[in-house]
């Protein structure tokens, strides 16, 4: 029998079958994509944050630990659990060389990846290089690999893992890893979510799967119905403004909208809604899907000037180009004379100091609803750039609920051998909000303990199988 069924192929999958493998464990790993389609959303990511008391290797400064849960506790609003965050952030600051030991490499932030080169360790070649080189080492270290395996239900007893289905086939294991991520992919559970707005429209409708096309949260599902403590919202994910233009699954990174900062955003009746220089943009560009979902139509118009080309990371697509500001509403298919009007009142409202991206500067508006309360300078510059924009969803919340073994809970009882790591438990963590890379630390952290813990629940079943039978 095997010792540790993972199911799953992410990040969070990956660590906890190295972890049970270099515990000892036997390991089979149940990937339900293709092999060309192999890692979930971890193939999209590019980066970890990372905690940090000094200098080290990629990151500059420090980023110590106080500073990130700060982070943390500001996107979330306090929905979140505490302990189990700390736990998040203090991982992050020793898992590495860990990391490199199965051939993760990392390197400096890009120049346009503004304000992260002191928390975030960017990977080499990216998420999907990252993705590589595990499964490289995990099949040198031994562990089975089954791709195409969707996995659709489950055999449990009390609340103990016996067997995993396919289809008609049934794999027994002494242990298993949930590790199969949200339900992003599933647009009945989406609307269903999100329902119907006051507007007669159903939101989710609109959105845009930035990730995966294989979660569908069939397993989050089952373990809902069968009765496992559950933590979040359905309606929050990890919900980012992105090109209304991208495809409707796996557009990844390059797709996001990054110079909302630095300009205006209005919707589909030419109106501003929200505060584009709240803060820094790793700290905000999440929020920005979430508030366009709440727009008419779930759209929205990010607009610049040529002020602003060269200080973001340019999107896959170009932005729609016109040399005035009422032409470039036309070309928007935006309302002329409203949009000219918000423009101009904003402009009007710019009180410009010394404009500097790289930090909260006092370039503001006054006089005009939203504020915007840094990086504030007249749109006035030809050629204009416009983005529409609509909802990625990258990943949704609402998971099982977990202590700091990473165990399963059932009535508030840790199941003895079934563990939940990355998006199914990601809600512990993350009750709303996001900010940049913190998904992968919750993977990495969790999928560690989560392959240890179910190592060594394997070993104790099959001491206790040794005993019975020797008795």
């Amino acid at each position: 029998m095997i010792d540790v069924l993972v199911i799953g192929g992410g990040n969070a999958a990956l660590c906890a079958a190295l972890m049970a493998r270099e515990a000892g464990a036997s390991v089979l790993l149940l990937e339900a994509a293709p092999r060309e389609w192999r890692g979930g959303n971890s193939q999209h990511t590019r980066n970890l944050r990372c905690m940090h008391d000094a200098p080290q290797d990629v990151l500059v400064e420090a980023y110590p630990e106080e500073e990130y849960w700060q982070d943390l506790l500001k996107v979330t609003g306090g929905l979140t659990n505490e302990h189990l965050a700390r736990l998040v952030i203090r991982e992050s600051s020793t898992c590495r060389d860990w990391m490199r030991k199965h051939g993760v490499n990392f390197q400096p932030p890009l120049s346009g990846a503004l304000h992260v080169a002191r928390t975030n360790a960017f990977f080499m070649g990216g998420g999907k290089a990252l993705v590589n080189a595990y499964y490289r080492s995990a099949e040198a270290l031994g562990v089975r690999i089954r791709y195409e395996a969707p996995v659709d239900a489950l055999e449990l007893d009390n609340g103990r893992f016996v067997a995993a289905r396919i289809g008609a086939e049934r794999i027994e294991a002494r242990a298993c890893v949930l590790a199969a991520g949200g339900f992003e992919s599933n647009r009945e559970w989406l609307r269903e979510a999100w329902g119907q707005n006051e507007r007669g429209e159903w939101p989710a409708d609109n959105f845009l799967i930035r990730g995966t096309r294989f979660n569908m949260g069939v397993l989050l599902k089952f373990m809902i119905d069968a009765g496992a403590d559950t933590i979040g919202d359905p309606s929050q994910s990890h919900c980012v403004a992105i090109d209304a233009r991208a495809p409707l699954y796996d557009g990844g990174i390059c797709t996001r909208i990054d110079c909302v900062s630095l300009g205006v955003v209005v919707n589909r009746e030419a109106r501003r809604f929200y505060d584009e220089g709240e803060d820094f943009w790793p700290k905000r560009y999440a929020i920005w899907g979430r508030l366009t979902a709440m727009q008419p139509g779930q759209i929205a118009y990010s607009i610049i000037d040529s002020k602003a080309v060269g200080r973001f990371m340019p999107p896959v697509f170009p932005g729609v180009q016109a040399d005035t500001l009422p032409e470039l509403a036309r070309k928007l298919g935006l309302d002329e004379a409203q949009f000219t009007r918000t423009l101009a009142e904003y402009n009007a409202a710019c009180r410009v100091g010394t404009f500097d991206h790289t930090r909260l500067d006092d370039c503001h508006t006054e006089g005009v609803e939203p504020a915007k309360t840094h990086w504030a300078r007249p749109i006035d510059t030809p050629p204009f750039y416009g983005y529409a924009l609509r909802p990625g969803i990258t990943f949704t919340y609402l998971g099982l609920k977990v202590d700091d073994t990473a165990a399963v809970r059932f009535n508030d009882r840790p199941s003895q051998n079934l563990f939940v790591a990355g998006e199914m438990m990601a809600g512990n963590v993350l009750g709303k909000g996001y900010t940049a890379g913190v998904g992968m630390s919750i993977g990495t952290a969790f999928g560690r303990i989560a392959g240890t813990r179910a190592a060594a629940a394997a070993r104790a079943q099959e001491a206790n199988g040794a005993q019975r039978e020797a008795a």
